[in-house]
Order: C-alpha cells, then sequence, then structure tokens
C-alpha cells in the first residue's frame, strides 16, 4: 500500500502555494519573482517557500545575494504513485460493472427471445 506524505498535501492545500508549484513548473524562480508575480509581498512570498521546502516540494539554492527555489521531483512522483493505485481500483471497478452491465443485457435478450 502506497501512503502520500500528509505534510505534501497539506501544503499544497494553501491556495498562494498552490500557485507557486504552478509558476515554478515553468522554471526556478527567485523569491522576488514569485512575489512579483503573484502580487504577494516577499516577506509572505518567504514563508510559504518555507513551508514548501520543509514539506520537500522545492529545495533552494543560493546564488550570491539571490535565492533560487526550483521544484523537487519525489513528492511529484510518490503523489503520482499514490493516485496511480486508486486509478487502478477505479478502473477495475469499472471493468467489473461494463462485465455486470453486459450480463444484465444478455439476459434482457434471452428473455425477449
Amino acid at each position: 500500500m502506497i501512503v502520500m506524505d500528509a505534510n505534501v498535501m497539506s501544503a499544497l492545500a494553501e491556495p498562494n502555494r498552490l500557485q507557486i508549484v504552478e509558476l515554478l513548473r515553468e522554471s526556478p524562480l527567485t523569491v522576488g519573482e514569485i512575489a512579483e508575480r503573484l502580487r504577494l509581498r516577499q516577506p509572505q512570498a518567504s514563508k510559504h517557500l518555507r513551508v514548501l521546502s520543509e514539506a520537500g516540494i522545492v529545495e533552494v539554492q543560493a546564488v550570491a545575494n539571490r535565492r533560487i527555489y526550483k521544484l523537487r521531483p519525489d513528492p511529484f512522483q510518490e503523489m503520482d504513485a499514490w493516485l496511480e493505485s486508486y486509478r487502478r481500483m477505479w478502473e477495475e471497478r469499472y471493468d467489473r460493472l461494463d462485465d455486470y452491465l453486459r450480463e444484465l443485457q444478455g439476459e434482457e435478450k434471452d428473455k425477449k427471445n
């Protein structure tokens, strides 16, 4: 059984943090660039980035006096694996439902003949 990290889900549940993740999908950005694009004050952006970092979603690289943030692939790969387990479960259920409906249709045809 695959277990999803609740810290990742909690961090992504906040709308500003989810928007930061969406921005970082395109390319790594500095705190200032993130704050500007989301129209946040820099301390707010830094606070959100700290939460994302503590959840393992982003990593930071110091270049001179700038801090550049980028996404880490691991939490998203784990999330994809977790979601895949649900996809498989639903596909199996839909397949069984499809089989059952075909069986019912066959019984209806038999009754008419």
